[in-house]
């Protein structure tokens, strides 16, 4: 996992352990948390499509995509004023309609943060051509 370094700010490590924990959150299917996470107006974005915030938790819970396991191999943070942009080099294996996949990706997550802390305002999966089973 990510280790903090001198040059990484304290709220950067901040985001990068809320990443870490939303990523069990998505293993656990604990949609509560995810929920209060997850800012109303979330966009996800998947190899097969967008959607919103409840589509996303309905999808977790249902076990329609379930996040078994996520190895992370690169995570960089950039805070702009109130929003943090996370990129995550993840091998991703899930398991989808039932089927186990593993997949290469590069995720952006973007964070804003609101008076009651930071939520996420998007997840958008980007599918890269080598680093896992194709």
């Amino acid at each position: 996992m990510a280790q903090q370094n001198e040059s990484m700010t304290d709220t950067q490590q901040e985001i990068i352990n809320l990443s870490e924990e939303k990523w069990q959150w998505m293993a656990d299917k604990n949609v509560e948390a995810l929920a209060d996470l997850f800012h109303e107006k979330a966009e996800f974005v998947h190899m097969g499509g967008s959607w919103g915030k409840e589509r996303e938790l309905n999808i977790i819970e249902s076990g329609g995509i379930w996040y078994k396991q996520t190895d992370i191999h690169e995570v960089s943070v950039n805070i702009i004023d109130n929003t943090a942009i996370l990129l995550n080099r993840i091998t991703l294996i899930a398991e989808v309609g039932g089927n186990e996949v593993t997949n290469p990706f590069e995720v952006t997550e973007v964070y804003v943060k609101l008076d009651d802390g930071w939520k996420l305002g998007s997840l958008s999966f980007t599918k890269l051509m080598s680093g896992g089973d194709e």
